[in-house]
């Protein structure tokens, strides 16, 4: 197989040398070229005809947002990496590229990092996301898939825990705001990204929500109808307190090189919630979240996970099917369809165990 031909675009001379020393460590990959600037880049474009774009977001001149829409214009397949700084300028411009088309982000190490530990965070968080977005472009082999695992409980849901990675932004954007504003039960969020990016895609999903979303806060108790989105750099989890459910917040060590991890907030859901708990993979690349979804599978809850086809990658969702433990595979414009009406019929027989519980208080 032929290695995967990246474009390098950044202003800085410094961070292209940073990039091709290394992305060329890898034998996957191959440096097809560089650019300074997003008019030289998108002139190189046709010549090159690259697998893949690393796009710096912040540039004189064409900067990496007008870059990218003229990107999508032309080449709307075309796998696109941002490149970012850790601030709330590059957090927030980063997120405006998620939701204009780009396909990933990484961010810029900081200045206090060596360079080879520089290269090595570069190399470990970009060659994995070129080679996973080259791969999904290319088309992948269909997987085996075992079949579905069929519930005959159909059990009331009390909780719903959403976990998801590389094009989450876009999904969640999509999915959140078709959730109703009675929703019966409260729904916990796992985004792999960091510090500031976090705040900023809760802020976001609000904005444009029927429920309140937040990034979460140590303590604070869940309620239905309202979600929380676990803080970059932070595992979150959930315990019972009395007659109630409290956030918590750790940074105990990351699992499956994530932190927040899906698989931390999985198996705290596992251990309150059991049986009443429906569990949702979203698109990302690798496998977090799949251990999580065997525990709440193993307690005797559900676990929906998002189709190959409208996945930008089909690494979590993957996972979880051919672990044998997803309950119902569905695009992502239905998730939220799907999800409502499992979360109504879980409220339809809270309502009548309620209504037998007066009734036979009263006899």
């Amino acid at each position: 197989m032929p290695p995967v031909r990246v474009l390098v675009v950044d202003d800085s001379v410094v961070v292209r040398k940073l990039l091709c020393d290394a992305l060329g460590s890898t034998p996957e990959i191959e440096v097809a070229d560089t650019a300074s600037s997003g008019s030289i880049a998108l002139a190189k474009l046709p010549i090159l005809r690259p697998d893949v774009v690393t796009l710096d977001v912040e540039m004189p001149g064409l900067n990496g947002i007008e870059t990218l829409r003229r990107i999508r214009a032309l080449y709307p397949g075309l796998p696109v990496i941002m490149f970012s700084t850790l601030t709330e300028r590059g957090a927030s411009t980063t997120l405006e590229a998620l939701s204009l088309g780009a396909s990933d982000y990484v961010t810029k190490p900081t200045n206090s990092e060596s360079l080879s530990d520089s290269m090595e965070q570069v190399r470990r968080e970009l060659t994995a996301k070129i080679l996973s977005l080259a791969r999904r472009d290319a088309g992948t082999p269909a997987l085996s898939v075992p079949a579905l695992r069929r519930k005959s409980g159909g059990q009331r849901i009390d909780v719903l825990a959403i976990g998801v990675s590389t094009g989450g932004p876009n999904a969640l954007a999509e999915l959140i705001p078709q959730l109703p504003p009675d929703l019966a039960v409260p729904v916990v969020i796992v985004q792999h990204m960091p510090p500031l990016f976090t705040r900023l895609l809760a802020e976001r999903l609000n904005s444009h929500s029927q429920i309140p979303v937040r990034e979460a806060e140590a303590g604070a108790k869940l309620e239905p109808g309202a979600a929380w989105i676990a803080r970059g750099d932070y595992h979150m989890t959930i315990t019972r307190k009395g007659t109630g459910v409290l956030l918590n917040l750790n940074q105990d060590p990351p699992q499956n090189s994530c932190r927040p991890a899906v698989d931390a907030l999985f198996r705290s859901v596992a251990q309150v919630f059991g049986a009443n708990a429906l569990a949702v993979v979203l698109t990302g690349m690798g496998a977090d979240g799949a251990l999580g979804a065997k525990e709440i599978s193993r307690a005797g809850g559900e676990v929906f996970v998002q189709d190959e086809s409208t996945s930008v990658v089909w690494g979590m969702p993957g996972a979880v099917v051919s672990a044998g433990v997803a309950d119902k595979i569905c695009s992502l414009p239905a998730m939220s369809k799907e999800i409502v009406k499992r979360v109504s019929e879980g409220s339809a027989q809270r309502f009548a165990a309620s209504a037998v519980g007066r009734m036979n208080a009263r006899n």
